[in-house]
C-alpha cells in the first residue's frame, strides 16, 4: 500500500468472519512509517448462557456510509497512518466475532485514542440492530441502546 491510499480507514460490512492478524499484516506489510498498531475485537457475548446467536441487521450503504464518516473524523483528529473498520452482519454466535477496529500510527497515543473514538461512535452512529436468539428456542428481544455508550461518545464531543 502506498500514497493516500496506505493513510486510509478502511471499512467494510460482511457476513464472513475476519481474521484480526491477517487484517494488521495487511495493513502494516512493508510499512516502515508504522510505530503503533491497535486492534478493537468485539465479540458476542453468551449473556449468562441464555443466548444461542445475536442477529445483526443493517441498511446497506448506510451503515457503511456512516462508518466512512467516523473513519474520516478520527482521521483529521489523529495522524493515523492506516486502519480497517470491519463489521459483520447475520447470525453470531457467542463467542463469535462481531466487530474489528484496526488503527495504526507512528505512535501509541494516537492509535489507542482513535481506535476508541471510532470505537464509541460505532456502537452509537452506526446503524445496526441486534435481536436475541435465545437457547430455549425463542426469539428475544431486540436490544436497546445504552446510555453508558452514548456517555463514552459525549466526551469526544466535548474534546
Amino acid at each position: 500500500m502506498t500514497g493516500a491510499d496506505a493513510h486510509r480507514i478502511k471499512v467494510r460490512i460482511q457476513h464472513e468472519d475476519f481474521d484480526a492478524a491477517a487484517e494488521v499484516a495487511a495493513l502494516t506489510k512493508g510499512r516502515l512509517d508504522v510505530g503503533a498498531v491497535v486492534t478493537f475485537t468485539g465479540l458476542c457475548r453468551n449473556e449468562g448462557a441464555k443466548l444461542t446467536a445475536l442477529e445483526l441487521e443493517h441498511y446497506p450503504g448506510m451503515a457503511e456510509d456512516e462508518i466512512v464518516r467516523v473513519a474520516a473524523e478520527a482521521q483529521t483528529r489523529w495522524p493515523i497512518l492506516g486502519g480497517v473498520a470491519i463489521h459483520r452482519y447475520g447470525k453470531i454466535a457467542p463467542g463469535q466475532n462481531i466487530v474489528l477496529v484496526v488503527i495504526a500510527s507512528s505512535h501509541r497515543a494516537a492509535a489507542f485514542e482513535a481506535a476508541e473514538f471510532m470505537m464509541d461512535f460505532l456502537k452509537t452512529r452506526a446503524p445496526f440492530w441486534k435481536k436475541e436468539h435465545l437457547t430455549d428456542g425463542g426469539e428475544g428481544d431486540w436490544v436497546e441502546a445504552r446510555d453508558a455508550d452514548d456517555h463514552a461518545a459525549d466526551r469526544w464531543r466535548k474534546a
